[in-house]
């Protein structure tokens, strides 16, 4: 588990040490429920968003903690809290009780229900669904659409090849 931490806190570092990445995004968000939120939802954070009730940004890497925490851009870094969206690509931790990629997952999800479209790494909650994935699923429904062991497993699902 403090592997995984470790890994995403230097996936969030490197990410942010981008000049491209920081010239582009504001380093620190604080939202109420959007609109009401310092950095406008159209526009990326690299560095710290938080979300009292309801955030939304675009791109967003680096820390991210709240009730509801919604990227309709990609995702890198360490997602905390009660929902976690992502409407394309996720890299790091997503850890939140519900979780939900759009598009590819790399990295580590961990929550009560877990849904990526392509898993490239570890999902473990009470349920986990996958479109395609490359690594495994832990948890008491596990469901792969499309070239997993089984299309649906109790306890243990994946694929390796």
């Amino acid at each position: 588990m403090y592997r995984l931490l470790a890994l995403s806190t230097l996936l969030s570092l490197a990410a942010l040490a981008g000049p491209a990445r920081a010239a582009e995004a504001s380093p620190f968000q604080l939202a109420l429920v959007t609109p009401v939120q310092i950095v406008p939802a159209d526009e990326a954070v690299a560095g710290l968003r938080l979300s009292l009730i309801y955030g939304r940004n675009t791109d967003v890497t680096g820390l991210d903690a709240g009730l509801v925490n919604h990227a309709t851009g990609s995702f890198t870094g360490l997602q905390w809290g009660l929902v976690g969206i992502v409407e394309k690509d996720f890299l790091g931790w997503q850890n939140t009780f519900i979780n939900l990629t759009g598009g590819k997952m790399t990295g580590f999800q961990y929550g009560l229900y877990n849904k990526a479209a392509r898993v490239e790494g570890l999902q473990v909650g009470l349920v986990n669904q996958a479109g395609t994935i490359h690594g495994l699923q832990l948890g008491l429904v596990n469901i792969i659409e499309q070239g997993g062991w089984l299309p649906v497993m109790v306890l243990v699902n994946g694929n390796f090849n």
